[in-house]
């Protein structure tokens, strides 16, 4: 079984602001699908930027934490987009004017996850693939895996319910419980060949 993991879809979902950001994704693999065996897990984010304005500057910092958490996870794959930033006008919401605003966009994950679903699923890597988001983009590569390769694709959403498009294609469907990101944490303090890795205290 092959896990592919939206990791900003992931966080926006079921992590900012809750307590279990130092998440395991291998424990969480392995009780979201106990009668499975994790082959290997990819997880899709990009390099957090920060802009002049913002309160929060250890974002990156605490990001480049994390991922050296995941990496003590045997045979876990990191592959990064990027984000994007540029000047849009938008309209207030009331109708009474236009502003300039500072968009910033992740760009690259949903086309990383479709390329390598579709990939690894013609290799024959996988019996099954998991794909953890709940992006209505992906619903073409997950279709294509499915009907096309007839290969089971499991969705499981970060939010509370699944993305009705995706619902309808997927062979299975689940939700991600705060029970199940309890006990999924990895331990306080990690080991890898550079030294310790510690959870950060505010996070």
């Amino acid at each position: 079984m092959y896990i592919y993991v939206d990791g900003f879809n992931l966080y926006y979902g079921c992590l900012k602001g809750s307590p279990y950001k130092w998440l395991n994704l291998q424990k969480l693999s392995e009780l979201l699908f106990p009668n499975h065996t994790v082959a290997k897990i990819k997880y899709f984010t990009a390099p957090i930027k920060i802009r002049e304005n913002d309160r929060d500057h250890n974002r990156p910092n605490r990001q480049q934490i994390y991922l050296r958490a995941l990496r003590t996870i045997p045979g876990l794959e990191i592959i990064q987009g990027s984000f994007l930033s540029h000047v849009v006008t938008m309209r207030y919401a009331d109708s009474t004017g236009y502003a300039r605003v500072i968009k910033t966009e992740e760009k690259g994950t949903d086309v990383n996850i479709a390329s390598h679903l579709i990939n690894d699923g013609r290799k024959g890597l996988y019996d099954m693939a998991v794909v953890i988001s709940n992006d209505s983009d992906l619903v073409e590569p997950v279709k294509i895996v499915i009907r096309e390769m007839n290969l089971p694709v499991a969705v499981v959403s970060p939010f509370e319910k699944n993305t009705i498009e995706l619902k309808r294609i997927a062979t299975l469907c689940k939700q991600i419980r705060k029970g199940v990101l309890k006990v999924s944490q990895f331990d306080p303090i990690l080991t890898d060949t550079i030294g310790e890795i510690t959870r950060p205290a505010q996070w």
